[in-house]
């Protein structure tokens, strides 16, 4: 099982300067680098995308350190303007690049940009398929980003969802992202079993917190649980008040 970070944190602390953060991390011996989309939960996380290339730069002379969203909250976006933002950051980050999409989980997220709740589930449905072809060929029957080159293709797009979407993942997505903030150990193996049994293939575990220095111990247990249950990768999410990179990353060489 890889070993990945959070490149923000989920608290109202000044966020860290990514660049420094991104690099730290890196060479701490990360394997991948994500960043969720968030506003409107009283925290500052800055843009995905925008950090994502920042990130990519920073890392540019350490070989192979994955840069994903954890997650793009699809209905939020035009499915055009958000094929272009992906296709702008993938220049930045080539090959390098993973794609997080959800539907969304959070009200307020959709209160800030006056987008509906409710109906987030059907309007992620609506938008995935066009934003896929949008990434695939660079053009549908509306919209035309200009893409010429096919060899550097669509970047794994990865489903950040619960539920039944836990084998949709499996079936229509090149990997799963499951929350270690929002769900215990427990429910998330359970519905790991549920992915592998649809046919699942890559299986990620993100933002597994690490509140402080007394974590260390239960995140340790944690990772090694995951690996056992068959996770491809694990992403820790360390707060401000955590311990250092270097010390998380220890537990799990």
């Amino acid at each position: 099982m890889r070993l990945g970070a959070m490149l923000a944190h989920l608290s109202v602390a000044e966020p860290r300067p990514v660049v420094d953060w991104a690099r730290r991390l890196a060479d701490a011996g990360f394997q991948s680098l994500w960043i969720p989309q968030l506003i409107g939960r009283g925290m500052f996380v800055p843009d995905p995308f925008v950090t994502l290339a920042a990130a990519a730069v920073a890392t540019r002379t350490i070989p192979g350190v994955e840069l994903g969203t954890a997650t793009v909250q699809v209905p939020l976006h035009h499915p055009v303007d958000l094929a272009h933002r992906i296709r702008s950051v993938q220049l930045i980050c080539g090959d390098r690049l993973s794609i997080g999409l959800s539907p969304g989980s959070t009200a307020t997220d959709f209160a800030a940009l006056d987008q509906d709740f409710p109906s987030r589930f059907r309007t992620f449905g609506q938008r995935v398929g066009r934003l896929r072809g949008l990434l695939t060929e660079g053009h549908d029957d509306g919209a035309d980003l200009g893409v010429t080159d096919p060899v550097r293709g669509c970047p794994p797009l990865l489903l950040g969802s619960w539920g039944a979407n836990v084998e949709r993942a499996a079936r229509e997505f090149d990997g799963w992202l499951a929350s270690g903030y929002r769900r215990t150990p427990e429910q998330i193996v359970a519905a790991h079993q549920r992915f592998r049994a649809a046919g699942g293939r890559r299986a990620i575990v993100t933002a597994v917190p690490v509140a402080g220095p007394g974590d260390l111990p239960r995140v340790g247990q944690e990772l090694h649980r995951y690996a056992d249950a068959g996770f491809d990768d694990a992403v820790v999410l360390i707060e401000p008040a955590g311990p250092t990179p270097e010390l998380v990353r220890a537990l799990f060489p």
